[in-house]
């Protein structure tokens, strides 16, 4: 789901480094609002789960690759601004560390990653929570999250690549191979939050929301 340097040209790069950096300011700003220093070293832990968790699966197209993303996790542990920021820390490392994802491309990594959650994500857990348990509406939230996220990378690249792309092709190796990886996302982030909620509920931001 990253996309390294120089698959995309320059003009689309610069776009997602708009779009992407000023939703995450936005993230930012609120998360600051909140107040919630306390809750850093969950923060600390989650990103540390994730830059584990998001490990590489295995390959989709040049360039790329499938893995779980987990940022609708993230969301529903830490709220969506706390959550996207978290999950933007999480890409910026691996893209820095593990070279996962160029540095030109991080604001359409973000947007991907970490963005989409927070903005998209968690609104859509606390509307299925109305009509489903939570856990349910988490896995549903994740599974669609994934998918949107791809639909987001073919379009990137359709738009803005720097070269030539069969564009249908690209779209069904992506979206087949990440319709897996939501279905097996979409079931662990059901199984954590359910975890959660037996034993450690106030770990869940969410919650507290979705009880309001």
């Amino acid at each position: 789901m990253h996309i390294p340097d120089g698959f995309l040209n320059g003009e689309a790069a610069l776009a997602g480094a708009i779009v992407g950096g000023t939703a995450l300011g936005y993230c930012v700003r609120r998360a600051s609002a909140e107040g919630r220093e306390r809750d850093l070293p969950v923060a600390g832990l989650a990103a540390a789960f994730f830059l584990v968790a998001d490990a590489p699966l295995f390959p989709v197209a040049v360039g790329t690759d499938g893995h779980l993303l987990g940022g609708t996790l993230a969301v529903a542990l830490l709220g969506p601004w706390l959550g996207g920021v978290t999950m933007a820390v999480v890409t910026v490392l691996q893209a820095l560390v593990f070279g996962d994802g160029g540095i030109s491309t991080l604001g359409v990594n973000i947007f991907n990653l970490a963005i989409l959650p927070a903005f998209v994500g968690y609104p859509l857990i606390l509307t299925l929570r109305r009509v489903a348990p939570l856990p349910i509406a988490c896995g549903i939230a994740a599974f669609c999250t994934v998918m949107i996220a791809a639909g987001c990378f073919v379009g990137e690249y359709a738009l803005g690549a720097a070269q030539t792309v069969d564009v249908a092709a690209l779209a069904g190796t992506v979206l087949g191979t990440y319709a897996l990886v939501a279905l097996i996302e979409g079931a662990l982030t059901a199984l954590v939050v359910r975890a959660l909620l037996g034993v450690r509920p106030e770990l869940l931001r969410v919650r507290m929301e979705a009880a309001s």
